[in-house]
């Protein structure tokens, strides 16, 4: 019995664990931190971004099967927010030719 509850507890952590895909950690307008795989025009880009309004907070990004969230601090203006979300370069579906229901 105790074994069946310590496995449900391992599960549970297991999927609720907070993973994201990227994570990029301002501070008065400067990158100090960087984890996971940033694509380069996007990182040069937040930069830009931060240089030209300095902000501090963390910026964490989600994949999902079809979409990728965001999750910003509550630090971060909307303005800034927006401008970030604009230069994320989303990844067009490619076309399902031959793949009909």
């Amino acid at each position: 019995m105790e074994y069946v509850l310590l496995l449900a507890i391992v599960v549970v952590f297991l999927v609720f664990k907070d993973r994201p895909v990227m994570v990029l950690e301002f501070k008065d307008g400067e990158l100090i931190k960087s984890k996971g795989q940033v694509p380069t025009g996007f990182q040069k880009s937040c930069q830009e971004i931060a240089h030209k309004e300095p902000f501090s907070g963390r910026i964490k990004v989600y994949k999902t099967r079809f979409a990728t969230k965001f999750d910003f601090s509550k630090t971060i203006p909307n303005k800034v927010k927006q401008r970030i979300k604009n230069v994320f370069p989303h990844n067009t579906p490619t076309s399902k030719r031959g793949k009909r229901a």
